[in-house]
Protein backbone atom coordinates (compact mmCIF):
# COMPACT_ATOMS: atom_id res chain seq x y z
CA UNK A 1 0.00 0.00 0.00
CA UNK A 2 2.82 2.32 0.74
CA UNK A 3 4.33 1.72 -2.70
CA UNK A 4 0.99 2.43 -4.47
CA UNK A 5 0.55 5.67 -2.59
CA UNK A 6 4.02 6.73 -3.59
CA UNK A 7 3.02 6.64 -7.34
CA UNK A 8 1.87 10.02 -8.46
CA UNK A 9 -1.53 10.86 -9.92
CA UNK A 10 -0.06 11.58 -13.37
CA UNK A 11 1.23 8.07 -14.10
CA UNK A 12 -2.02 6.56 -12.89
CA UNK A 13 -4.07 8.77 -15.17
CA UNK A 14 -1.86 7.87 -18.13
CA UNK A 15 -2.25 4.18 -17.38
CA UNK A 16 -6.04 4.58 -17.21
CA UNK A 17 -6.14 6.47 -20.52
CA UNK A 18 -3.94 3.81 -22.11
CA UNK A 19 -6.24 1.13 -20.77
CA UNK A 20 -9.25 2.93 -22.16
CA UNK A 21 -7.58 3.23 -25.59
CA UNK A 22 -6.68 -0.47 -25.57
CA UNK A 23 -10.26 -1.39 -24.70
CA UNK A 24 -11.57 1.00 -27.38
CA UNK A 25 -9.28 -0.44 -30.06
CA UNK A 26 -10.14 -3.97 -28.95
CA UNK A 27 -13.84 -3.17 -29.25
CA UNK A 28 -13.34 -1.72 -32.74
CA UNK A 29 -11.41 -4.82 -33.81
CA UNK A 30 -14.18 -7.00 -32.45
CA UNK A 31 -16.85 -5.00 -34.27
CA UNK A 32 -14.72 -5.20 -37.42
CA UNK A 33 -14.53 -8.96 -37.04
CA UNK A 34 -18.30 -9.14 -36.63
CA UNK A 35 -18.70 -6.99 -39.76
CA UNK A 36 -20.50 -4.23 -37.94
CA UNK A 37 -17.84 -1.53 -38.49
CA UNK A 38 -15.13 -1.27 -41.11
CA UNK A 39 -12.21 -0.15 -38.93
CA UNK A 40 -9.83 0.62 -41.77
CA UNK A 41 -12.19 2.92 -43.62
CA UNK A 42 -13.41 4.48 -40.36
CA UNK A 43 -9.98 5.24 -38.88
CA UNK A 44 -8.34 6.09 -42.20
CA UNK A 45 -9.15 9.85 -42.04
CA UNK A 46 -7.88 10.00 -38.42
CA UNK A 47 -4.79 7.81 -38.60
CA UNK A 48 -3.56 8.84 -42.03
CA UNK A 49 -2.51 12.42 -41.09
CA UNK A 50 -0.53 11.02 -38.13
CA UNK A 51 1.15 8.43 -40.34
CA UNK A 52 1.96 11.03 -42.96
CA UNK A 53 3.85 13.07 -40.30
CA UNK A 54 6.25 10.19 -39.71
CA UNK A 55 6.59 9.45 -43.47
CA UNK A 56 4.37 6.36 -43.75
CA UNK A 57 2.33 6.27 -46.96
CA UNK A 58 -1.06 4.62 -47.06
CA UNK A 59 -1.15 1.14 -48.48
CA UNK A 60 -3.46 0.71 -51.38
CA UNK A 61 -5.58 -2.34 -51.08
CA UNK A 62 -4.89 -4.76 -53.89
CA UNK A 63 -7.71 -5.12 -56.36
CA UNK A 64 -9.68 -8.22 -55.64
CA UNK A 65 -8.71 -10.99 -57.97
CA UNK A 66 -12.23 -12.25 -58.03
CA UNK A 67 -15.64 -10.86 -57.39
CA UNK A 68 -18.90 -12.63 -56.60
CA UNK A 69 -20.34 -10.81 -59.61
CA UNK A 70 -17.69 -12.02 -62.05
CA UNK A 71 -19.17 -15.52 -62.29
CA UNK A 72 -22.64 -14.08 -62.86
CA UNK A 73 -21.22 -11.68 -65.44
CA UNK A 74 -19.39 -14.48 -67.26
CA UNK A 75 -22.50 -16.67 -67.12
CA UNK A 76 -24.64 -13.83 -68.41
CA UNK A 77 -22.19 -13.17 -71.25
CA UNK A 78 -22.25 -16.84 -72.25
CA UNK A 79 -26.02 -16.79 -72.18
CA UNK A 80 -25.98 -13.70 -74.41
CA UNK A 81 -23.64 -15.44 -76.86
CA UNK A 82 -25.83 -18.54 -76.87
CA UNK A 83 -28.90 -16.38 -77.51
CA UNK A 84 -27.05 -14.61 -80.32
CA UNK A 85 -26.19 -17.93 -81.97
CA UNK A 86 -29.74 -19.13 -81.53
CA UNK A 87 -31.06 -15.92 -83.07
CA UNK A 88 -28.74 -16.33 -86.06
CA UNK A 89 -29.94 -19.92 -86.51
CA UNK A 90 -33.57 -18.77 -86.34
CA UNK A 91 -32.87 -16.02 -88.88
CA UNK A 92 -31.33 -18.59 -91.25
CA UNK A 93 -34.33 -20.87 -90.82
CA UNK A 94 -36.68 -17.96 -91.40
CA UNK A 95 -34.80 -16.99 -94.56
CA UNK A 96 -34.91 -20.59 -95.77
CA UNK A 97 -38.66 -20.72 -95.13
CA UNK A 98 -39.09 -17.40 -96.94
CA UNK A 99 -37.15 -18.68 -99.96
CA UNK A 100 -39.12 -21.93 -99.95
CA UNK A 101 -42.41 -20.06 -99.70
CA UNK A 102 -41.42 -17.80 -102.61
CA UNK A 103 -40.47 -20.86 -104.68
CA UNK A 104 -43.79 -22.55 -103.86
CA UNK A 105 -45.64 -19.36 -104.79
CA UNK A 106 -43.84 -19.28 -108.13
CA UNK A 107 -44.71 -22.93 -108.75
CA UNK A 108 -48.33 -22.29 -107.76
CA UNK A 109 -48.49 -19.28 -110.10
CA UNK A 110 -46.97 -21.35 -112.93
CA UNK A 111 -49.46 -24.15 -112.23
CA UNK A 112 -52.39 -21.72 -112.25
CA UNK A 113 -51.16 -20.24 -115.52
CA UNK A 114 -50.85 -23.73 -117.01
CA UNK A 115 -54.33 -24.66 -115.78
CA UNK A 116 -55.73 -21.46 -117.27
CA UNK A 117 -53.99 -22.21 -120.57
CA UNK A 118 -55.35 -25.75 -120.59
CA UNK A 119 -58.81 -24.41 -119.78
CA UNK A 120 -58.56 -21.99 -122.71
CA UNK A 121 -57.39 -24.79 -124.99
CA UNK A 122 -60.22 -27.04 -123.83
CA UNK A 123 -62.71 -24.24 -124.35
CA UNK A 124 -61.35 -23.56 -127.82
CA UNK A 125 -61.44 -27.26 -128.66
CA UNK A 126 -65.01 -27.59 -127.42
CA UNK A 127 -66.01 -24.58 -129.48
CA UNK A 128 -64.39 -26.09 -132.56
CA UNK A 129 -66.10 -29.41 -131.90
CA UNK A 130 -69.37 -27.59 -131.44
CA UNK A 131 -68.85 -25.68 -134.66
CA UNK A 132 -67.93 -28.90 -136.44
CA UNK A 133 -70.99 -30.66 -135.06
CA UNK A 134 -73.20 -27.75 -136.05
CA UNK A 135 -71.65 -27.60 -139.51
CA UNK A 136 -71.99 -31.36 -139.95
CA UNK A 137 -75.57 -31.20 -138.78
CA UNK A 138 -76.21 -28.48 -141.35
CA UNK A 139 -74.45 -30.54 -144.05
CA UNK A 140 -76.53 -33.60 -143.19
CA UNK A 141 -79.74 -31.59 -143.30
CA UNK A 142 -78.71 -29.97 -146.59
CA UNK A 143 -77.79 -33.36 -148.08
CA UNK A 144 -81.16 -34.80 -147.16
CA UNK A 145 -82.82 -31.77 -148.67
CA UNK A 146 -80.86 -32.16 -151.94
CA UNK A 147 -81.40 -35.92 -152.22
CA UNK A 148 -85.13 -35.39 -151.93
CA UNK A 149 -85.03 -33.17 -155.06
CA UNK A 150 -84.84 -34.13 -158.65
CA UNK A 151 -81.15 -34.58 -159.63
CA UNK A 152 -81.22 -31.70 -162.11
CA UNK A 153 -82.58 -29.32 -159.47
CA UNK A 154 -80.03 -30.52 -156.91
CA UNK A 155 -77.16 -30.03 -159.37
CA UNK A 156 -78.39 -26.54 -160.22
CA UNK A 157 -77.97 -25.68 -156.51
CA UNK A 158 -74.71 -27.59 -155.98
CA UNK A 159 -72.94 -26.00 -158.93
CA UNK A 160 -73.24 -22.64 -157.19
CA UNK A 161 -71.39 -23.84 -154.06
CA UNK A 162 -67.73 -23.05 -153.54
CA UNK A 163 -65.39 -26.02 -153.86
CA UNK A 164 -64.98 -26.73 -150.12
CA UNK A 165 -68.70 -26.60 -149.34
CA UNK A 166 -69.44 -28.71 -152.42
CA UNK A 167 -66.85 -31.34 -151.44
CA UNK A 168 -68.15 -31.53 -147.86
CA UNK A 169 -71.74 -31.87 -149.08
CA UNK A 170 -70.84 -34.66 -151.51
CA UNK A 171 -68.88 -36.55 -148.84
CA UNK A 172 -71.70 -36.32 -146.31
CA UNK A 173 -74.13 -37.52 -148.96
CA UNK A 174 -71.91 -40.56 -149.65
CA UNK A 175 -71.59 -41.35 -145.94
CA UNK A 176 -75.35 -41.16 -145.42
CA UNK A 177 -75.92 -43.44 -148.42
CA UNK A 178 -73.42 -46.01 -147.05
CA UNK A 179 -74.99 -45.90 -143.58
CA UNK A 180 -78.48 -46.44 -145.00
CA UNK A 181 -77.32 -49.05 -147.54
CA UNK A 182 -78.61 -47.04 -150.47
CA UNK A 183 -76.94 -46.08 -153.73
CA UNK A 184 -75.19 -42.71 -153.56
CA UNK A 185 -76.40 -39.95 -155.87
CA UNK A 186 -72.95 -38.28 -155.90
CA UNK A 187 -71.68 -39.97 -159.10
CA UNK A 188 -74.87 -39.06 -160.93
CA UNK A 189 -74.73 -35.50 -159.68
CA UNK A 190 -71.15 -35.13 -160.90
CA UNK A 191 -72.15 -36.49 -164.30
CA UNK A 192 -74.57 -33.59 -164.63
CA UNK A 193 -71.84 -31.05 -163.71
CA UNK A 194 -69.87 -29.21 -166.35
CA UNK A 195 -66.98 -31.54 -167.24
CA UNK A 196 -64.24 -29.14 -166.09
CA UNK A 197 -65.88 -28.48 -162.72
CA UNK A 198 -66.59 -32.16 -162.15
CA UNK A 199 -62.96 -33.09 -162.91
CA UNK A 200 -61.63 -30.39 -160.58
CA UNK A 201 -63.88 -31.48 -157.71
CA UNK A 202 -63.01 -35.16 -158.15
CA UNK A 203 -59.28 -34.31 -158.19
CA UNK A 204 -59.54 -32.33 -154.93
CA UNK A 205 -61.55 -35.10 -153.27
CA UNK A 206 -58.91 -37.63 -154.27
CA UNK A 207 -56.03 -35.44 -153.08
CA UNK A 208 -57.65 -34.85 -149.68
CA UNK A 209 -59.69 -37.84 -148.64
CA UNK A 210 -62.31 -37.56 -145.98
CA UNK A 211 -61.04 -37.84 -142.38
Amino acid sequence: MSDYRRVGAGPRIFVLILLVLVLFLGGLLWFDYLGIVNVKSTLQPIVQPLLSLIGVRPQTAPAPSSSPFLLDSARFQKQQEALGLQEQALQKQEQALTDKTAKLDQQAAALQEREAKLADQEKSFNEKVKQYDNRRANLIQNSKYLTSMAPAQAVAILVKYDDQLLIDTLRVTEQLAQQSGQTSLVPYWLSLFPPDRAAEIQTKMAMKPSQ
